[in-house]
């Protein structure tokens, strides 16, 4: 029993400390709405809603800046999440017949 304590020290002891190295936090992209004259404001509130997970409240605001401004921010979220998004809600907004686009840039 106390050869094993021994061997498992020498492993705890610094050499398998030593070796460990800091994970990198994954970069994150903003997901961008762009504005375009043909989606009606309740669609996009809608996505807003169903695909980034905001209040009724927060999607109005967040589409009126689209609407104003051109361009919005969605979301922040890793690649691969954003990638899925937009995916997601470019899918369902053709189903539905409209243009909208969304694109993501390194935040």
């Amino acid at each position: 029993m106390s050869e094993n304590n021994d061997k498992s020290d020498e492993i705890d002891g610094g050499l398998a400390l030593a070796k460990r190295t800091k994970t990198k936090k994954p970069a994150l992209y903003r997901v961008l709405m762009l504005n375009d004259d043909y989606t009606p404001m309740e669609f996009v509130v809608l996505i807003l809603q169903r695909f980034f997970g905001h209040n009724n409240q927060t999607a109005h605001k967040i589409m009126l800046h689209v609407h104003q401004k051109g361009v919005g921010v969605c979301g922040v979220y890793t690649y691969e999440v954003a990638e899925t998004k937009i995916n997601q809600v470019m899918t369902f907004a053709r189903q539905n017949e409209h243009p909208l686009q969304l694109q993501m840039e390194k935040e």
